[in-house]
């Protein structure tokens, strides 16, 4: 099995290219044509699908309507001009708070390490 670090790089990267592409070449391509509403649908139908795989508790639809639901939240962030890095960053910016202090400090901004 391939695992890589970059692959939200490499993916973004196909992404941005594919904004220049031919909407009848493209699967990508076709959803930006269509704009912001058609590709906020996928992401919320591919959610959803991921929700019904985590209730049927079978392993294999999990991991492939979550890859779904990535690649479309990907694709969303490229239309919007979100590289992946930007979500990693603030991830890494969380990692180690609680959650609840995180939220907190979203709610009280510069109270943070309250």
């Amino acid at each position: 099995m391939m695992h890589s670090s970059d692959i939200l790089g490499r993916l973004a990267e196909t992404l941005e290219a594919r904004k220049a592409a031919d909407p009848q070449s493209s699967y990508v391509a076709r959803l930006y044509s269509k704009g912001l509403d058609a590709i906020l649908k996928k992401v919320a139908e591919e959610a959803a699908e991921t929700i019904m795989a985590a209730k049927d508790g079978v392993r294999e639809k999990i991991v492939y309507e979550t890859a779904d639901l990535w690649f479309h939240t990907l694709v969303l962030l490229a239309q919007q001009d979100i590289h992946p890095d930007e979500i990693l960053n603030e991830l890494a910016r969380r990692e180690g708070l609680s959650g609840l202090v995180e939220k907190a400090g979203r709610d009280n901004p510069g109270k943070e390490n309250a």
